[in-house]
């Protein structure tokens, strides 16, 4: 074992627990973790047994009664090296120096549903209501890259989120809205490239550059074939993509995070937490490989790579992941990738309510757990915050809830103190502890990433999803043998009480849809759509670009369909294997 790091003596008044474990005869770990279990724990617990629970974490990880300096000792903890101080290098209590106190998170919550007129109502209100950011939720068929006119699209138009085939659609969902005054992050990945370009060409018809637009694209491919499965294109091809976005971004946009690398749908597929961080930071390292391989230097598009992490039910495993991430990022980009800028080691994270945790059952406590995962992210210092409303479990929010899960967060923001100091549970014995276990935990995963040859490769083994099958077998055994109690679901049933209004999108939106789609093909010049269309297989087919002809392709009202299947014509169409 590596000698033990020497603590400075300026540690102890910042770190009173890790401090202890300072060299020096005055600073020595001691038994006393030993002896409290024999002298005062065990008589207590033979008197007063503990609760029949399942004493674990989130992810299944046994949790000791007491965690001490004992703890942290075996670790080899230093303050300075593995802890810190916020705004300094390893970045586990923060990247910003003074945390909330400057500025607070971006309360962006997700909103799209049925016509785009639907959805750029709710989004004027929503900015009126002291939302600080619009983040886009599309429907499914725009998810994989197909119109609302086709065969395939049938009874799923706006149903999940907001009916986009165009850039007409694109003009109306952001009427009235100062795209130069808003951060937008949009929720789509293989057809990222073609909703981004929309974006951008909506700017432009209201004379915005694209240097002048904020916000983010979560066009996380490799994200699709291990979780949600909305893929289009095969993972070789879809990684081509990738790079030229990279690379047309960072010459185009500045401004603009050209992938926001998603944790949020592993977690939701059934992954532990360590899992979640673990795929996640190997897929945000293979597309920064991306780009070093067009030969950018890291520092021009690094400090645009944004994450989107999950915030689920314990708050104590959800804080110690977060900083377990900023760590683990700034050293990788640093030591792994010869990052020179601090904003290159930087990790900044959105983060989302768990959306799996919630019950149609007695739905009202759904205002609870996501209350708790809210502050769970909060005092895990996200950069960008979105609350799930009470009635997401059956349908996309009424007004009403969606309301009430903004107000979640503006009462945690100046309501709960928790915003006034930074990673204000930095310091605990459990807290240092979780984030070291998650840390040594990504690191072994990362490790066999490796060894399968990147992740690509592991994608194509099965090895994440086979990896996530397990942990959510495991989960759900867990609840039905009565070892992990859910309230309302395997205890404390309970009455259903009052029933909750749900937001029904009806057959009319998708007859609506498919008649604006029917006039814009009418309307449009079709031989100028048909050539650039031309031109984006031919880009597809070489090595140029493909953004540019996108573009111009999106200026001509060519569908999302339409220039999904140009591309699908040459790259080809992914289509799953079974993993057992």
């Amino acid at each position: 074992m590596a000698e033990k790091p020497v603590l400075s003596r300026s540690s102890v008044t910042e770190c009173e627990g890790v401090s202890e474990l300072e060299g020096g005869a005055d600073h020595r770990p001691s038994n006393g973790k030993t002896r409290w279990y024999k002298q005062t724990f065990d008589p207590a617990v033979a008197k007063h047994p503990e609760r029949d629970a399942a004493f674990i974490t989130g992810s299944s990880t046994p949790v000791d009664p007491l965690y001490t300096r004992e703890d942290l000792a075996d670790r080899n903890l230093s303050y300075d090296t593995d802890i810190g101080y916020p705004g300094e290098f390893p970045y586990t209590r923060g990247i910003h120096p003074s945390g909330y106190r400057g500025k607070l998170w971006t309360m962006r919550q997700f909103a799209g549903f049925g016509t785009a007129e639907d959805s750029n109502e709710r989004y004027l209100r929503l900015l009126e209501m002291g939302q600080t950011g619009l983040s886009v939720a599309f429907h499914h068929p725009t998810l994989v890259g197909r119109d609302s006119d086709e065969l395939i699209a049938r009874g799923e138009v706006g149903k999940q989120g907001v009916a986009i085939d165009s850039l007409a659609d694109m003009e109306t969902l952001f009427d009235q809205i100062p795209l130069e005054q808003v951060t937008t992050s949009m929720t789509i990945n293989h057809p990222a490239c073609v909703l981004l370009c929309m974006y951008v060409a909506a700017g432009q018809k209201k004379g915005i550059a694209p240097r002048d637009l904020a916000g983010t694209i979560q066009n996380d491919v490799l994200k699709e074939f291990i979780a949600q499965k909305t893929f289009v294109f095969p993972p070789l091809p879809a990684m081509r993509i990738m790079g030229d976005v990279i690379e047309w971004c960072t010459a185009e946009m500045p401004r603009w995070n050209w992938v926001s690398v998603s944790g949020y749908h592993i977690r939701e597929a059934g992954s532990t937490a360590a899992q979640e961080l673990a795929f996640t930071l190997r897929d945000g390292m293979e597309y920064v490989q991306a780009g070093l391989d067009r030969g950018l230097d890291i520092d021009s598009f690094a400090p645009r790579l944004s994450f989107f992490f999950i915030a689920h039910n314990d708050l104590f495993e959800e804080v110690a992941k977060y900083r377990a991430a900023r760590k683990l990022w700034a050293r990788y980009m640093r030591d792994r990738y010869g990052a020179k800028s601090p904003r290159s080691w930087w990790i900044r994270f959105h983060t989302q309510t768990a959306g799996s945790t919630l019950l149609d059952r007695q739905p009202r406590n759904n205002v609870m757990r996501v209350t708790l995962q809210a502050l769970a992210a909060v005092m895990g210092g996200t950069q960008s915050l979105h609350t799930n409303a009470l009635d997401e479990t059956i349908a996309l929010p009424t007004e009403e809830n969606a309301l009430i899960a903004l107000r979640t967060q503006q009462v945690i923001a100046h309501e709960s103190g928790v915003a006034n100091t930074v990673d204000p549970l930095g310091g605990s014995y459990y807290i240092e502890s979780l984030t070291a276990d998650i840390e040594e935990e990504a690191e072994e995963i990362f490790t066999k990433i490796d060894e399968l040859g990147g992740m690509v490769s592991a994608i194509d083994n099965g090895y994440p999803q086979r990896e996530i099958q397990e942990a959510a077998y495991q989960y759900q055994k867990e609840i039905e043998q009565n070892q992990r109690i859910i309230v309302g679901q395997n205890d404390f049933l309970g009455e259903m009480g009052e029933p909750v209004n749900y937001l029904y999108i009806d057959d009319t939106v998708e007859e609506k849809q498919v008649e604006r789609l029917a006039a814009l093909r009418r309307r449009r010049d079709a031989a100028e759509v048909e050539r650039t269309l031309e031109a984006v297989r031919c880009a597809a087919g070489s090595d140029v670009n493909l953004m540019p002809a996108i573009l111009e392709a999106v200026h001509a009202y060519a569908t999302v369909g339409e220039i999904c299947g140009a591309m699908r014509d040459v790259f080809g169409e992914y289509h799953e294997q079974p993993i057992f």
